[in-house]
C-alpha cells in the first residue's frame, strides 16, 4: 500500500488534477490554469497541495516544455512505460515531470513530438482498453495518431486539425457563418466526404459560395467545415493504414465526430475514455519510478 499521490495533466491552456490512491481516483478537478497562464509553478504546486493534500506529485504535458515549469528532454520513440518512468525529471524528491516523446524520421517532414498524450496512449494499453498492437487516435487541437506495437509507441503523426478549425472560425472569411447554427451531423458527414478529397482550400471556399448562391444553409456551415477538416485528417491516415479498426481516445463530443468520420470513410472505430486512460498510464509510471 503506497500513499496517495497527485497526478496532473498540465496542458497549454487547461489543467486537470487527480488525487489517486491505489489506482482509484479519489478526487479530480479541471481548471484553465494551463502552462501559458502560469508564471509561478512552485506557487501553483503549493496551492494544489494545500487544496488536495500534501502528497507527492507527478505531472505530464506542457508543464515539461519550454513554456512550462522545466524543459524536460524527450524520449525517442519507440518507447513504452518503462522508458518514460526511467526518464522522469524531478523538480524535488516529491515532484516529478514525465518526458514527452519524439520521433526523428529521415526528413523534417517526418519529425514529430508529443507531451502528455503518451501517458494516455500507453495507459490505454496497460489497462487493456486497447490491444498492444493497434492504431490509436487522440482528437484535439493537435490531433495525434499513434501506432502501437508490443505495447510501445513506435510511430505517430500530429495533425493541426482542431487549431485550423479555430483559426478559420475566428479569423477567416467564413468566421461569421461558422459562429452560428447548431451541430448538424448530416452536414458534418457531407463535409467528411468532401474533405477526404483533400482539396482543402477550394472545398472550404465553397462554403462561402454555396451560402451566397443559396445552395448551403448558413446554419450548416460550422458542421460542414468541421467535417471537411476532420475528413482530410482521417482520410490521410486511412490511406496509410487501410480500413482498419481505430481506437479513439477522446471526450464524448470529439469521439463522436471522429467515429462518424471514420465510419464515412470505411473504417471502424471504438471509443475509449481518455481520462481513464490517463489515470491508468500515470499510475503505471508512478509505480515503475
Amino acid at each position: 500500500m503506497s500513499e496517495p499521490f497527485l497526478a496532473i495533466d498540465w496542458g497549454t491552456t487547461n489543467r486537470r488534477v487527480y488525487l489517486i490512491d491505489n489506482g482509484q481516483v479519489l478526487h479530480t478537478d479541471r481548471d484553465d490554469a494551463g502552462a501559458l497562464r502560469v508564471t509561478d509553478f512552485a506557487g501553483e504546486m503549493a496551492m494544489l497541495r494545500a487544496r488536495f493534500g500534501d502528497y507527492p506529485a507527478i505531472m505530464a504535458g506542457m508543464v515539461g516544455s519550454d513554456v512550462g515549469w522545466q524543459k524536460v528532454p524527450y524520449v525517442a520513440a519507440p518507447a513504452g512505460l518503462d522508458e518514460l518512468a526511467a526518464a522522469l525529471t524531478y523538480i524535488d524528491d516529491r515532484t516529478a515531470i514525465v518526458p514527452g516523446l519524439s520521433l526523428s524520421g529521415t526528413s523534417a517532414a517526418r519529425c514529430d513530438i508529443m507531451r502528455g498524450e503518451e501517458v494516455q496512449l500507453l495507459g490505454a494499453v496497460s489497462a487493456e482498453f486497447v490491444p498492444a498492437d493497434g492504431i490509436l487516435c487522440q482528437p484535439g487541437t493537435h490531433c495525434k495518431w499513434a501506432w502501437m506495437t508490443g505495447g510501445k509507441i513506435t510511430s505517430f503523426v500530429t495533425a493541426m486539425t482542431g487549431e485550423l478549425y479555430g483559426l478559420i472560425g475566428a479569423h477567416s472569411l467564413l468566421a461569421p457563418s461558422i459562429q452560428t447554427g447548431a451541430e448538424n451531423l448530416a452536414a458534418f458527414r457531407e463535409g467528411v466526404a468532401q474533405g477526404s478529397q483533400r482539396d482543402l482550400a477550394a472545398t472550404l471556399f465553397s462554403i462561402r459560395s454555396g451560402i451566397m448562391l443559396g445552395h448551403r444553409k448558413p446554419s450548416d456551415a460550422a458542421s460542414f467545415a468541421s467535417g471537411v477538416l476532420i475528413g482530410a485528417d482521417v482520410a490521410a491516415r486511412l490511406a496509410e493504414i487501410g480500413a482498419r479498426q481505430i481506437y479513439i481516445l477522446a471526450d464524448e463530443h470529439m469521439g463522436h465526430l471522429y467515429a462518424n468520420a471514420i465510419d464515412v470513410l470505411g473504417g471502424t472505430a471504438e471509443r475509449i475514455d481518455s481520462h481513464a486512460a490517463f489515470v491508468a498510464g500515470i499510475t503505471a509510471i508512478w509505480n515503475k519510478r
